[in-house]
């Protein structure tokens, strides 16, 4: 006797079919309505693009544009939570976390009302997740847009526990198993380049280098440069392919793990000199770069 076939999906006119349907149509208006580029205009867009995606363990003080609170951005907060404040010495700090569960469709405005709420919160709170309020202000709003962060790279989250203070054994257990899956991390330090950071996992290191063109005229300059056979960090490096997250496209490198992450500084600096040189390029792709940048393109995925 043959199997029966099983329904491969709901009835259609059913109620749970109905039911998907709206489902579907939720999440595409929900990503339509999505903020594509949401830290555009602020000079450490780059930056909060990778503290949101990928660093590890950072944080760097918000240059607020008024308050006399200290705010301090960070990668992620214990409990993932949006913000929280603490007694540090002689003042509170408030603290905002870029690597949170939840979000609405503008990630700027979530963060815009975390740092607000962070601001004037009383020391021991902590706030779940940030309400942004239509309308209300963007992180541009809040911040000086045209200052660089100085990001703190820590190769651990022992900086969750105030100074001085005993944790919790629950706190304590905590931080320790978040401390047993990190991976070291720094953040390159060079003239002309900003954004460019380096990860040991392992077998291999990475460079995940977040640039601020745009996506389109940066894949055309990787062709020229690919082409022309400079698409490297030099020696015991590999170009792996890139990624496309909040409105930016990020190169990424296999490195030689056995090499110090600031060795690979000048020739990221290099790199970066040869993509301002094809960027400055006005002309259509040649053969050849029209098969370079199909092949790279190929090598690509997308993280919204």
């Amino acid at each position: 006797m043959g199997k029966s076939k099983r329904n491969s999906g709901p009835k259609p006119g059913s109620n749970r079919a109905a039911k998907l349907a709206e489902r579907r149509a939720a999440q595409e208006s929900a990503a339509a309505a999505a903020v594509p580029r949401p830290f555009e205009g602020l000079a450490a867009e780059c930056d909060l693009v990778a503290m949101r995606e990928f660093v590890p363990s950072a944080t760097a003080t918000l240059p607020l544009t008024g308050g006399e609170r200290t705010v301090v951005a960070a990668t992620v907060l214990p409990g993932a939570v949006a913000g929280l404040v603490r007694d540090e010495t002689d003042s509170a700090t408030g603290f905002v976390g870029l690597q949170v569960p939840g979000q609405s469709t503008d990630l700027s405005a979530d963060l815009a009302a975390a740092v607000n709420w962070a601001a004037t919160a009383e020391p021991g709170q902590s706030l779940a997740a940030a309400d942004a309020e239509p309308g209300g202000p963007r992180l541009g709003d809040v911040i000086e847009a045209g200052t660089l962060l100085e990001i703190s790279v820590h190769q651990d989250f022992n900086w969750w526990i105030p100074e001085g203070v005993t944790p919790a054994p629950e706190v304590a257990a905590t931080v320790e198993q978040a401390n047993s899956v990190i991976m070291p991390s720094a953040r390159l330090e060079s003239e002309g380049v900003v954004a460019a950071w380096w990860v040991d996992a392992g077998e291999k290191a990475h460079l995940r280098w977040v640039r601020p063109e745009d996506e389109d005229q940066l894949m055309l300059a990787l062709a020229r440069v690919h082409a022309s056979g400079g698409l490297h960090l030099g020696e015991g490096s590999r170009y792996a392919g890139s990624f496309r997250t909040h409105g930016l496209l990020v190169p990424v490198f296999d490195l030689d793990p056995e090499r110090h992450a600031q060795e690979w500084a000048p020739a990221t600096a290099e790199l970066g000199e040869r993509l301002a040189d094809a960027l400055a390029v006005d002309a259509p792709l040649t053969s050849d770069e029209l098969r370079s940048r199909d092949g790279l393109r190929a090598r690509q995925v997308t993280l919204r």
